[in-house]
Order: C-alpha cells, then structure tokens, then sequence
C-alpha cells in the first residue's frame, strides 16, 4: 500500500527581474542585467498568493506579471507559469534541491488598490490529475543528486487478487488488466498530455489513487494538511482520497514506481470510508504474506522477485540467504541448518518472465527469525523514507520504529550504515561534492563580479580551504557600517569535521552584518593566516579597523601583522566564559556569584578610577581571580583603556547566526551546505533592505529609542553659555557637566562612549535651537543601514553543476575529503592531576569565607 505524501521541504525561489534573455549562438538562453530577490515556497503554495508577492517585491503590476523558469538541463526554452498547476510542477521539478532560479516580468509599478480581492474564487480547491507521460519526462529531467528518491507520477499497476499456488498473481496479461483499471481513477487528458480542468467540482470527475502494497506502514501515519481517507470502491479495491474541510471528497495521484495493488477488504458500501489512523501498521505486513503465492508465479525481473520475497519473508517471519542471485536465477534458502525450506526462480525465455520453478516449506519452527538481517536496498529505502519527513532521526529512533513496524531487530551499526546510504540518494554524495567546489567559486563570482571565492587543496588531492566573499557585502560593509570585524570559528557539524570562519561587522541597528567566510580542514594558525589575508584583498585597509575575537585563538599577532594600525579587542561574551572557568576561592564577600558583573562594571567604565574601583572589588571577592583579570590584558576589553571602536557592548556571541544555520544543514553535503549558506545571506540581504523601508525616522529603531530616552532625561536640566560652542549643564542634583560642541565631548563622556548625543547634550541643543540628528554618527542613520544592504547576492542554483560538460577539465576537479581527526570534546570537569589522583573543587565556606569546610561545619561563632 502507498499513501501520496506532498512535499514537506522549503524552496527558495531565487527571483531576477529587470533584466532581459539573451540567446547565444548555440541556442542556449542566459538572463543578462536587472535585480535579484528571494522568496520561500513550499508545496502547498497558491500560484496567487505568489504572484501577489512577487508583484509587490519587484513592484510590478499585479495584472502585468509573469513568471517564467528553464527546466533542469534544458536552457533553450523557457517555461511559463500561470495556475496552481505549473506551480506545483515546477516545485516538483526542483524537489531535493535548495534553490530555484525564476524570471519575473511585468509593467512598473505595484498599486495594491488594484488588488482588492483574491484571485481565487474559493479557499478549497480540486486536486488535478496529472498526466502520465509528461510527467514521466519531467521526472527524468530531474538530476539523480537532486531528485526526489522515486520516480513521481507513475500509475499503480494493479495485481491479480487470485492467492491460488496454480494461478499466477503476475501474470503476463497484467499489462491490459492495469490499463483497464486505471483508466477508471485518470482524469482525461488532452493533445498535449495534461488533465483536462473539470466543469465544475459537483460535475467532475474524481480521480482516486488505488493503494500500493510496497510501501511500508510508516506511510499510514503521515499527517496531511487535508484529511486523508481509505475508500472501498464496488470491485472491492481500497482508494485513497481525501475529505475536504467542507465534507466534499477529492483525490491526489502521486504514486511513485512501479507498484502492484491487491483487495485489503471487501466491502459493499462504495462510501464505506476508514481513517488512515485507524489502519494498523500490521495490516500492511500482513499484506505481504501472499507477495509469494507458489510455484509459477512469475515476475518481470529478478529485482521485482527480490523484492517480493523480502517482504514475504518479512510478513511470514523467516530469515533466507540467497545462494544464487544473477539475472537469469535466484535461489533461497533459510538461515538455519537443517530447514527444508528453499525457493528456486529463473528466467523463461519463451515467456520473457521470471518465473518460481521450486518453493519448499519450513521446518525450523521460527528460529530463523531470530537471526534476519533485511536486504540492504530494502532498508535503505525504509530509511529514506523516514528521513524525508524527519531528516534530524536519530539511529536509535529508526531502528525502534522499523522493530515496532515490521519485527526486525538491528544493530546500531546497521542503521548507521543505511542512513548513510539514504542520505547519499537524497542529497548527493559527500565525497563527490568536494569536487564540485571549484565550479560553484567560479559560477559565484559569474553571477556577482567583484567578488573572490577560492578553494585550495593539498598536495594529496585533499580539501583544504575555502573563501567566499561577495563584492555586495563588501560594498554593504564599507558604505554602512562601522569599521569593526568579528572573527569567529564554528563547527559545520559534518563527517568529516570542517570548520566555518567567519568575519562580521555590526548594522546600523547594531544586528550582525556577515562580512566573509571560509571554511576550512582545521583550526589552526595557518588557516587563520590564510583568511585574513584573503579578507585582507577583498575589505582593504582605507580605514582603521578594529578586530574582536576570542581571547584564547591568540590571533592578535596574526592581525597586527597583516592589518596596520589596526585595534584588536577580546570577545566580552567569551571572556565571561573564561572567567567562569578561571574563577579561583577563597571567594569573600559578595562571593564568586558577583564576579562577572564586576567584570562587566570593569569593562564598561568610561573613566580609570572606575576601572580600578571594580578590579579591587574582584581582589576583595579573590585575590586569585584578580591576578587572572590583570593577566588578560584589560586594555584590549576595558572601556577606558581600549583605543579602537567600542564594542564591549556586544555580550552575546556574534557567531550564534552562523551556528543556528549549520543546525539546520548538519546533514548536508558541503556543496549543499555552501550554497545554503549563501542562500541564507540572499534571504537575509533582502529581508532586511524591505523592513528598512518601513522605517520613517531618521536612525535606526534601535538608536532612535536611546535618543528619545536621553532627550527625557534631558528635561528639567539648566544651561548656561560660556561661549558658542562652551556650555555648563546642571541638574537638581547640584552636579555640573561641561559640554563642548567644537570637540563633541560632554564631561559625561557618554557621548563619546556611544555616539549618541548624552541628556546634557540635548539639553544645550535645546536651548540653542539646534538638531541633535546633525550630531548623531552616520552609522546608526536609516540611509547608511539601506546603503549597507542595498547590494543584491545572486546566487548559484547547485542542481545546474550536473548541466555542466564534464568533459571540460576546468569544471572537473578530484578533490577528496579532509583527513580531519574528531574534533576534542569539552574538557571533564573534573581533571586528573599527575599522580593519578582526581582533582576536587575546594570547598569554601559562605559565613567565614574558610577553605575546606562549609557553612553546615563551621566552627566559628554566630
């Protein structure tokens, strides 16, 4: 039995418009010129509800638009877009891949007035039939890498439901009993091969699907957003449909292979209707028991005669070996010695079918159950399954769910193994897309010029490095952001353990703003060097940068080498982490728990004395801990003490946006992961450039609120003027601030710590009639955070790598994995000391701050 499942997976519509075609001399089409957007589909996308969006996207008119796509391996004619139909189509097309590239056109200009009701007519639509040989040409356009793991859109073949041993439940004139039971369930189609539209939804005919005994129950509790049903027709076949919210019934055809149907139940009521959630999942084994029925069945080739004896013996309990397995013959015999049981089928020419010659019983009572091991494709195509709907199961996870479902018991390895496998036919092989990174560099600066991308190898032919940095980021970084780079290195969580560097400023709305990354074999000096060198040639040094990174990766020398009168500082997120591991007792009186906060207090202070108040009291907290603060070098994080651009802010990791995108492609290929990586930066470009155009102040959201909280604190204050640019602030606190315009410092010193104008500085523009917009840094204006994402990313779509003549030797490189170790786990807790002996925490007590006891022993008095 077969349950249609629509496709769960997101696309990315990669979406060009302003441009033109240009068709060379070969008859081959290329998008030359215009803009590039991203928008999000899935399966149950309304070709409407698109068309809107583009439309307001690329500020197009709604009734003008029109969309276009070239189908994989074909650039020569264009495919247009128009109903729900194309859409789902296309969607199926690119299924397995990441991105699609689409081709928008239309008049300028969106008026949403014009758009006054939906163009769909009702929110419950038809499910349409689609045609069998279209879409069997439309599969096989679909890469093998890419491609859903089934071929979509074959018709059911049904069999036989004759169990006798004389009757064949396969026979030979299948072929007309299918096309005359599936010509009741196929809507008519047209010259050209599709479905014709029904003339009403009353009037139409429903197309239901018969049910596929191959596939396994886990199908049976797939949730759907339309409730699906089994129906018993009068021939007594079960259909699947499903019912609408309105009570009205509908039917999707989406079978995948070629399968065979059989009658589960007999039933005279047409309308006799069973919930899927209510079919057992041993019902479906029990299917299977008759897949063999005896001697003379015949099938149409030795793989169709595997599979049916992997699932009888699945249904029947026994484990087999097979002895003789070629194209012409197979025998099987049972596990355990002894047993009679053994079946013999070969090939008949006369009758060009494969067909069972001898077929014995068991005599083992069970045993041989006990030690089955299933047929490799047939687990790897359970799992596969299972993996599409959850692609994070666990090896722990499937091999529960395959013993609750069909009894069979497997080791960890051997789901390890067959997860493996289905993930290579899902998403392409891992070692192979190494290879494929040169040709992605190379489509990605033809698609974005200016930028630099770059793969480097070993002399053995290994994966070394990476680089990718585009000229709209670049362009983003240096018109719109602050001369400020956070370095920073993540796991990309992958077989073979690579690791992703990164290099990211701050927005005018203070959000992260990826610069460049890299990824890399391992982390280490030499590749660290490497990137910031390639960083180096695509940012310059017309400014003075200031570089922040984790204290502990020692890059400083590494930027003050190659980066001049550059500032380096320490990640404040990572030295909280450090301090936390270096905190030392006897801990005194506000205790350990007050220490980070007197390091924060530490690293914000604008003025030395301030500084030094909260360091002593971290020495009298720990005089130990202490003398690990100074040892950090306070004038690379302190406020006070740092000379490049202020940063200690910033308490959160900035590499936790690059970490959360790994989580989601962890079990993708690098070629996949790359690319998604660069998707993400479409998505987040685009995202970012339209909420900027819903702002109407003149900073950002963020800085607008610290200017409207200053200019409150300034109400109440009293100015008096020295000069025109000299001014004396007070307040009712008789404390007295000096401001001066010329220098644009206030004695405060909070403007010059943030930028932001202080309350005493608004105070005296105020008074003197002036804007304290004028005053305000050109970084945290609406126009730099737009001039910052202004910049379009276009994209490489990855499934266009299997187009590419594999012939030409640019675009085929041998480039093998990485031979990198496991990377090392955290650090026990708890370290072992050199004699053997475990090294405990010292015990500090909290009332008289003692080494070696706690409060509960203290002998000190009340």
């Amino acid at each position: 039995m077969k349950i249609c499942k629509m496709a769960k997976g997101k696309l990315i519509l990669i979406c060009r418009t302003g441009g033109e075609f240009v068709t060379k001399d070969d008859g081959v089409m290329y998008y030359n010129g215009g803009e590039a957007h991203a928008a999000e589909i899935n399966s149950e996308t309304n070709f409407d509800d698109l068309k809107l969006k583009l439309a307001e996207m690329c500020d197009l008119e709604f009734s003008s638009l029109s969309i276009k796509y070239f189908l994989p391996q074909n650039k020569r004619t264009p495919i247009s877009v128009a109903t729900d139909r194309d859409l789902k189509r296309m969607y199926d097309f690119h299924e397995g891949s990441v991105t699609a590239e689409i081709y928008v056109f239309g008049k300028k200009g969106f008026d949403p007035q014009s758009v006054t009701t939906s163009a769909r007519t009702s929110g419950v639509k038809f499910s349409e039939a689609m045609a069998v040989v279209g879409a069997e040409q439309a599969a096989s356009a679909v890469p093998p890498i890419f491609a859903s793991p089934a071929s979509h859109f074959q018709v059911s073949k049904p069999r036989s439901s004759n169990a006798s041993g004389a009757a064949n439940s396969r026979s030979r004139n299948r072929s007309s009993a299918a096309k005359h039971k599936t010509s009741k369930s196929i809507v008519p189609f047209n010259a050209e091969g599709d479905p014709c539209p029904p003339t009403s939804p009353k009037t139409a005919p429903l197309a239901l699907e018969e049910i596929d005994l191959t596939a396994t129950p886990a199908d049976t509790v797939k949730k759907r957003r339309r409730t699906a049903s089994w129906r018993t027709g009068d021939d007594g076949i079960i259909t699947i449909g499903s019912i609408l919210d309105d009570g009205t019934e509908t039917t999707e055809i989406k079978p995948r292979g070629k399968r065979y149907t059989r009658k589960l139940y007999d039933s005279e009521d047409e309308n006799d209707v069973i919930s899927i959630e209510s079919l057992p999942c041993s019902e479906i084994v029990s299917a299977w028991k008759d897949e063999i029925t005896g001697i003379g069945q015949e099938f149409k080739s030795v793989s169709e005669f595997r599979e049916a004896l992997q699932k009888y013996a699945i249904a029947n309990r026994f484990g087999y070996r097979l002895k003789k397995n070629d194209t012409n013959r197979a025998t099987g015999r049972c596990t355990i010695e002894g047993c009679s049981w053994k079946i013999h089928a070969s090939w008949v020419q006369t009758t060009e079918t494969f067909t069972i010659k001898k077929m014995e019983a068991h005599t083992c009572g069970g045993e041989s159950w006990k030690v089955a091991h299933p047929a490799k494709n047939w687990l790897v195509g359970v799992i596969k399954e299972r993996l599409q709907d959850s692609p994070s199961h666990k090896p722990k996870d499937i091999a529960r769910s395959i013993f609750r479902d069909f009894g069979l018991k497997l080791n960890y390895s051997q789901v390890w193994r067959g997860i493996e496998d289905a993930r290579e036919q899902l998403q392409g092989s891992y070692k192979d897309a190494y290879g494929q990174l040169p040709w992605f560099c190379q489509r990605a600066v033809e698609a974005n010029p200016g930028s630099i991308t770059e793969v480097v190898s070993s002399d053995e032919g290994r994966f070394q490095r990476m680089f990718v940095c585009f000229h709209a980021m670049v362009q983003g970084f240096e018109n719109g952001c602050r001369p400020l780079l956070f370095l920073g290195a993540t796991y990309l969580k992958s077989k073979y353990h690579e690791i992703l560097l990164t290099a990211s400023s701050l927005d005018g709305d203070n959000s992260v703003f990826p610069v460049a990354f890299a990824v890399v074999d391992v982390e280490n000096e030499e590749n660290w060097r490497w990137f910031l060198e390639k960083l180096k040639s695509s940012v310059g040094c017309s400014r003075t940068l200031t570089f922040v990174a984790d204290m502990e990766k020692g890059l400083e020398k590494l930027v003050a080498e190659l980066f001049e009168n550059s500032h380096f500082g320490y990640s404040i997120f990572h030295l909280l982490e450090s301090l936390k591991r270096n905190m030392r007792g006897p801990f005194q009186g506000d205790g350990r728990a007050a220490l980070p906060s007197h390091l924060l207090g530490a690293a914000h202070a604008l003025r030395q004395n301030r500084f030094t108040y909260y360091t002593v009291q971290i020495k009298r907290i720990s005089s130990r801990t202490y003398d690990w603060v100074m040892q950090t070098g306070p004038e690379h994080w302190a406020s006070a003490l740092f000379n490049g651009e202020r940063f200690n802010y910033i308490r959160h990791d900035v590499c936790d946006i690059y970490a959360n995108w790994v989580e989601e492609m962890r079990e993708l290929p690098i070629l996949l992961k790359v690319g998604s990586i660069c998707s993400k930066l479409v998505e987040l470009v685009n995202s970012r450039r339209s909420i900027s155009f819903e702002w109407s102040t003149r900073l950002t959201p963020s800085h607008e609120e610290m200017l409207r909280e200053e200019s409150f604190r300034a109400l109440g204050l009293r100015v008096l003027f020295s000069t025109d640019t000299l001014f004396e602030v007070h307040n009712d606190l008789t404390q007295i601030h000096v401001v001066d315009l010329g220098k644009s410092e206030c004695t405060c010193m909070a403007w010059k710590a943030t930028g932001i104008p202080c309350c005493h500085v608004i105070a005296v523009f105020n008074c003197t009639g002036r804007s304290f917009y004028d005053y305000c840094p050109q970084y945290f204006t609406v126009d730099a955070y737009r001039a910052a994402y202004c910049g379009a990313i276009n994209p490489v779509t990855i499934h266009e790598r299997l187009l590419a003549d594999e012939s030409d030797d640019s675009l085929v490189v041998d480039i093998l994995p990485p031979e990198t170790p496991k990377p090392p786990t955290l650090l026990n807790k708890r370290s072992s000391r050199s004699d053997g002996k475990v090294k405990k925490r010292e015990m500090t007590c909290s009332r008289c701050h003692g080494v070696g006891h706690n409060k509960a022993t203290c002998k000190d008095p009340l």
